[in-house]
């Protein structure tokens, strides 16, 4: 009898569960941002309500890194409806151990939807023009150089200490609170050299009141013309990207993970929505899969933790 009602009973969750599954949406569905501006997640949220016939709310939690936001998304139903935009600084905050969420064990990944490259920027008073003409500077000046970050454990300053690591050179790490505070040190010349997230750079790249000399993509990017890419420029393999995807709570029914999979592919493939990421200094990522994405977070992950090992980088 006892054998029969827990069959009974396992029967019913499972058709209850995909049946729950089968009718999602039906509700509310929650983007959370922590990191970093909310304007990809709310280009996207138009267009996967477009898709889905469901409202699509974006909700800023910004503070501690991203912890807070993370923290948010992890302890919500495993149902599809919160979704938190991840970024660089999650994978970096798990490889660095500085988070007590892990971004690969603790969500499930849905899709890629964005990168956005860093740009190498120099005081003009540096007197290189090119990734050569700075590394032979700065092996000719050890530890006369300073580069500004927002923060340790930040995507700029882990790109500063690739960039040591990789050319060899002894240059000082000066960490800002935030990254135009770091920016606005290297117009000032109080630094001489920062990695700036190029949307940011643009401007001020475009004013001369810094020189950019090197993008952080493999390839140049259309987002700075006319800046070669540190890995063509003596620096093969150098890579630091800014990055935007979404992830849902580890446990989201593999079904639910594929509607939103769907509908953001959908998205990615609109000219519009292509152009207003370009507009805002993103571009749009290829076509991808949960799967392709879980692939993307691990690398990244095993990237810093490599490089945190190998020079000892600590979290704040």
């Amino acid at each position: 009898m006892m054998g029969r009602l827990l069959a009974a009973l396992l029967s019913f969750l499972v058709v209850g569960g995909g049946a729950h599954a089968q009718d999602y949406p039906h509700r509310v569905i929650r983007i959370v941002v922590g990191p970093g501006p909310d304007i990809v997640a709310r280009l996207f949220s138009t267009k996967i309500s477009d898709t889905l016939g469901q409202s699509v709310i974006v909700e800023q939690r910004p503070g501690a890194g991203g912890v807070i936001a993370a923290q948010t998304v992890a302890a919500a139903p495993p149902d599809g409806y919160t979704l938190l935009q991840a970024t660089a600084s999650y994978t970096i905050n798990t490889a660095l151990q500085s988070s007590p969420l892990d971004i690969g064990r603790d969500f499930g990944p849905v899709a890629l939807v964005s990168t956005i490259p860093f740009v190498l920027v120099l005081h003009p008073s540096v007197p290189a023009k090119t990734i050569s003409d700075l590394i032979t500077y700065a092996k000719a000046n050890p530890g006369k150089l300073n580069y500004a970050s927002s923060g340790i454990g930040t995507p700029p300053h882990l790109a500063g200490e690739l960039f040591k690591s990789m050319a060899g050179v002894d240059i000082v790490h000066v960490p800002y609170r935030e990254a135009n505070s770091g920016l606005n040190a290297v117009v000032s010349g109080a630094v001489q050299m920062m990695f700036s997230i190029a949307s940011t750079a643009q401007s001020q790249i475009a004013g001369d009141t810094v020189r950019g000399i090197g993008v952080t993509s493999l390839k140049p990017s259309p987002l700075v013309p006319g800046i070669p890419a540190i890995a063509q420029s003596g620096l093969p393999d150098f890579e630091v990207i800014g990055w935007n995807g979404f992830v849902v709570p580890n446990g989201t029914p593999h079904s639910i993970v594929t509607k939103l999979n769907a509908a953001i592919l959908g998205a990615l493939a609109d000219a519009d929505l292509r152009a207003k990421l370009s507009t805002a200094g993103y571009e749009a990522a290829a076509s991808n899969s949960p799967e392709d994405f879980a692939k993307f977070i691990a690398a990244d992950i095993r990237k810093w933790a490599s490089l945190a090992t190998r020079i000892n980088i600590k979290p704040n």
